[in-house]
């Protein structure tokens, strides 16, 4: 028999539906999922809240669904590369993550809101995004590119340095510097930075070598990733910050649409009671980093009101024109934003 090679691509493509309905198939039957991300792992009690997170969300749905429904997690992008699993979600091939969205702004370009420089400046309006027009847009957006939020999960930044504190833009000036986004970099660029792109999961090898000087992300993982054991200096987020960015627990659509109706409810159920977990564990991660970097002789400064307006201003001018500029839904997603 000759199988042509359209024959071959269209079963290609097929492929991840079939595979996830013929896993969930058997409603009655347990069924074991996947759950990966960058993170390091730990204890449902101890380590990166985020790790602590998908186990509790794990135990709670495995208890809750007296085992019809578990999972196995893979930290420390142990089942497959960080960049790689948002397209793995999209095509059925990885059943969850919790993924900062930005890392898929290549794939989906609207997902850069989610680390848009001085846009979001606390968590309650972060918090606010998810039942606003804008977090309504982008689950919609979302959920067209095969990909279900099941909890929302911001995150304050803050800056490790190897050298002086990074505080105002005048202070990146000639430095190498780990941004976090492509908006980010474009402030970044603007203030005299030379930007470095990579996950936060490879930062601390890109200080030891030199490749950065300076890095921007989330408060939990300049604790979890080790950095202050590098760093001369450490600008909090603690009082404020210009750097927010979302890292939510998402689900592949295929996986979650072929669950019996029940445990579709249950994720989603259990999703959104890990929320308030996440807003705890950001915030308490923003006083701890403070006293972790200062207890390894770091210097500690924090962002001020006038500061982080200094940032804003060259965000509005820079990250925020080319954002908006790039399609007609990345403009539609940040007028809605800039209306929270």
């Amino acid at each position: 028999m000759i199988i042509s090679r359209r024959s071959l691509c269209a079963g290609a493509l097929a492929m991840p539906a079939i595979i996830a309905g013929s896993r969930l198939a058997g409603a009655a039957d347990p069924l074991k999922l996947k759950l990966s991300h960058q993170f390091p792992g730990g204890t449902l009690d101890q380590g990166d809240f985020r790790d602590r997170l998908c186990r509790r969300f794990a135990r709670e749905v495995e208890e809750r669904s007296k085992g019809r429904l578990s999972f196995d997690i893979y930290p420390g992008s142990s089942l497959m590369k960080t960049n790689a699993q948002f397209g793995a979600l999209r095509k059925g091939a990885l059943d969850l993550s919790l993924l900062p969205l930005p890392y898929a702004g290549g794939e989906m370009a609207e997902l850069n809101i989610a680390l848009m420089p001085g846009l979001v400046t606390g968590y309650d309006q972060g918090a606010a995004w998810k039942t606003a027009p804008v977090g309504i847009e982008l689950t919609r957006l979302l959920e067209e590119k095969g990909i279900k939020v099941l909890a929302w999960v911001w995150q304050g930044g803050g800056v490790a340095s190897r050298g002086a504190p990074v505080v105002a833009p005048a202070d990146v000036k000639g430095l190498k510097v780990r941004g976090g986004s492509r908006e980010m970099d474009l402030v970044l660029k603007s203030a005299g930075a030379a930007v470095v792109s990579m996950p936060s999961d490879e930062i601390y090898a890109a200080m030891q070598t030199g490749a950065v000087d300076a890095a921007l992300t989330s408060s939990t993982s300049l604790i979890s990733f080790r950095l202050e054991e590098l760093s001369k200096s450490l600008t909090t987020a603690r009082d404020r910050t210009y750097w927010f960015m979302l890292e939510p627990l998402l689900m592949s659509k295929a996986v979650f649409d072929s669950l019996p109706p029940d445990l579709r409810m249950l994720v989603q159920t259990v999703g959104v009671e890990m929320e308030s977990f996440g807003l705890a564990g950001a915030r308490a991660d923003d006083d701890a980093v403070a006293q972790i970097y200062a207890k390894g002789g770091a210097k500690v400064v924090d962002m001020g009101k006038s500061v982080v307006e200094q940032w804003r201003e060259i965000a509005r001018e820079t990250a925020w024109k080319d954002y908006a500029a790039r399609s007609p839904s990345c403009a539609k997603l940040l007028e809605l934003a800039l209306a929270v």
